[in-house]
């Protein structure tokens, strides 16, 4: 197999890359790097950085120390998005340009590890950043509508004479933060893949085997389709944020990625097509991030409007119930301080869950009182279940200051829960000296009224009252069914 030197592969590189030493001088410039500053090498080879491209603002600050902190830590360093303007030639006017970037920096070690060089990958987002301004896109580095920045730069003219990978090559990309592979053949034998790489596909066997037997499991979703693609015509191939379930070779368990990536042919000497250089980022977790967030806004419309309507109707029936207005303030203010407690507890999970501990707690803590006791195992509940309960245990508090065991200095009152038979049971006790209220003296004001609609109505629930000369009992009934994704948490 031919070999290719480092100064093919640096050069054939579809996006920017330049070398600096510690010093912070350009030692190298690839071709793609020259397009996206308009600027020629050998205008940089030998000058500083910051002579080069000059700023003294947030922008130099910013760059200077994520350069630092990869000479320091011999660790990768990136800078998601910065602006930072660059000089225009005089030829083309002069001044200075308005960009904005994405940068990758990388330290390359001598064999006593001591950190020689900074390779710089740098991305030009500026077209996205005045898009989205534009038209309020998507956050995305490599969204639809916009090609892949700098890598659609085809290496035909570049990498002729096989795809073996040099030492100079591996020790330039092994430790790239980005997936990157060589391809051979028309079968796509990988014959190089870097440390990101194998990290991604679970270190996996790939060095000299073809793409579909070491992914059988991708068969079918367009990948191996676009390789052969590719290979046929010629032509580079991206994809962004594409599907992948992808097996996990020590379980076997498929587990769903998102990635971007570009396939690009590489040329032999003779011009036909030798292989691919194939790169790769993982974007599973920001693709998963403004999912959530979609629905995450798409929650917060449902329950802002459940909320108002929730809110008027609170507020209808506690002013209509009385006479005495200021009466009626302070009960319209508790229950919606009790929609507030479970709010802010829901807030603190995303809206995903709440424990039912903490919302009897909070409610029951709320109006003042520290003669309760909670048991039960630890539930979680959906946002739906969380507010719905916390109205139903505000509305229980507040009827055991106002007429039942907490209305009187002795007494105590228990809330006990259990999961049996897929159903929730919730016991709400009073007991003590006091004597609790008979059953037919309950006026069935809209307290009562609300507490059976939300159990009965709102939980597909059952709800029981008994009574007798020392204890109060309301006993509730709920399916687990209707707690969503409520689930027994693991006691620690």
């Amino acid at each position: 197999m031919d070999r290719i030197s480092f100064q093919q592969l640096f050069n054939a590189l579809p996006s920017p890359h330049m070398l600096l030493d510690t010093q912070l001088n350009f030692v190298a410039v690839n071709p793609a790097y020259e397009v996206a500053t308009d600027q020629p090498g050998r205008n940089l080879i030998g000058r500083n950085l910051f002579d080069a491209f000059p700023s003294e603002g947030e922008a130099r600050r910013r760059l200077e120390q994520s350069l630092q902190r990869a000479i320091e830590t011999g660790e990768p360093d990136t800078l998601a998005y910065i602006e930072y303007d660059i000089p225009i030639p005089p030829e083309k006017g002069g001044g200075m340009a308005k960009r904005y970037w994405t940068a990758v920096h990388t330290p390359l070690c001598d064999t006593g590890g001591k950190v020689v060089f900074i390779l710089q990958n740098t991305v030009d987002i500026t077209e996205i950043v005045l898009l989205r301004e534009a038209a309020s896109m998507p956050n995305s580095l490599f969204s639809g509508g916009v090609a892949l920045v700098q890598r659609a730069r085809e290496a035909e003219q570049a990498i002729r004479g096989g795809t073996g990978p040099t030492q100079q090559f591996r020790a330039l990309f092994e430790d790239a933060p980005g997936m990157v592979a060589l391809l051979h053949g028309a079968d796509h034998h990988f014959t190089y893949a870097n440390r990101a790489y194998r990290k991604f596909v679970g270190h996996r066997d790939v060095i000299g085997f073809p793409v579909r037997e070491v992914f059988p499991e991708i068969e079918g979703e367009g990948f191996f389709e676009r390789l052969d693609d590719a290979y046929r015509t010629g032509e580079a191939a991206l994809g962004f944020e594409s599907r992948l379930m992808l097996r996990d070779p020590q379980t076997g368990e498929a587990r769903e990625y998102f990635i971007d990536f570009s396939y690009h042919p590489i040329t032999a000497a003779d011009g036909s097509i030798s292989g691919i250089l194939v790169q790769g980022y993982d974007r599973t977790d920001s693709v998963r991030a403004q999912r959530r967030q979609r629905l995450l806004l798409d929650e917060l419309n449902h329950r802002v409007k459940n909320t108002l309507s929730t809110v008027q109707s609170l507020a209808r029936r506690s002013f209509r119930a009385t006479t005495d207005r200021e009466d009626a303030r302070r009960v319209f203010e508790g229950r919606i301080l009790a929609l507030s407690n479970a709010h802010n507890l829901l807030s603190e999970q995303h809206w995903e869950s709440a424990d039912l501990a903490s919302i009897a707690r909070l409610e029951l803590s709320a109006l003042g009182s520290d003669r309760f006791e909670l048991r039960g195992e630890p539930i979680r509940l959906n946002s739906k279940a969380a507010i719905a309960l916390a109205m139903i245990f505000h509305e229980l508090a507040s009827n055991a200051i106002k007429y039942g065991v907490l209305s009187g200095r002795e007494g105590s009152l228990a809330l006990c829960w259990a999961v049996r038979d897929e159903a929730l049971r919730l016991v709400w006790k009073e007991s003590g000296t006091k004597a609790p209220v008979a059953l037919q003296d309950l006026k069935p004001g809209f307290g009562m009224r609300m507490l059976e609609r939300i159990v009965t109505g709102e939980l597909e629930g059952l709800l029981e009252f008994k009574v007798d000369d020392r204890d109060l009992q309301w006993i509730m009934l709920i399916p687990m069914a209707e707690l969503a994704a409520a689930r027994t948490l693991p006691h620690v």
